[in-house]
Order: structure tokens, then sequence, then C-alpha cells
């Protein structure tokens, strides 16, 4: 970890989930443990307006929704 609290994600994880620069993932803590977790599905599981431009703070915004629900178990 930095010291700006960064991680790199080792090479074979990346390659065995296809994580690409630029991809989205989901953090979610259970326990004591830190779960990251590519982002799948389409732009309409975000729950966004389709039929306009999207933002990526938007897009950003709604992963990290689903992400805090996922955690919640909402």
């Amino acid at each position: 970890m930095t010291r700006n609290y960064q991680i790199t994600i080792p090479y074979w994880a990346r390659k065995e989930l296809g994580i690409e620069i630029g991809a989205k993932l989901l953090v979610q803590v259970e326990g004591d443990k830190i779960i990251i977790s590519k982002k799948t599905g389409d732009i309409a599981s975000l729950g966004l307006t389709l039929g306009r431009k999207i933002t990526e703070e938007e897009i950003d915004r709604a992963i990290d929704e689903a992400g805090r629900e996922i955690g919640s178990g909402s």
C-alpha cells in the first residue's frame, strides 16, 4: 500500500478477470476483508436515465451507490 492508500492489483489477477485501464471495480468490506470485484453488466443496470449523454462522474457515482447497496445487502 502506498502512502496515498493505493494498492496494485497483481498482473495474474488482472489477466484472469480481464481488468484493463479504465475498468470499473466494486469495493466491499466483509468483516476484516476488502473484496474488489470487476463491475459487470451494462449501463442500464446502473439506474441512470438513458437517451442522454452520461458523464463519467455520473457513472462513477452510480457504481459507488451500487457497491454500497451490495455491501449493505439491500
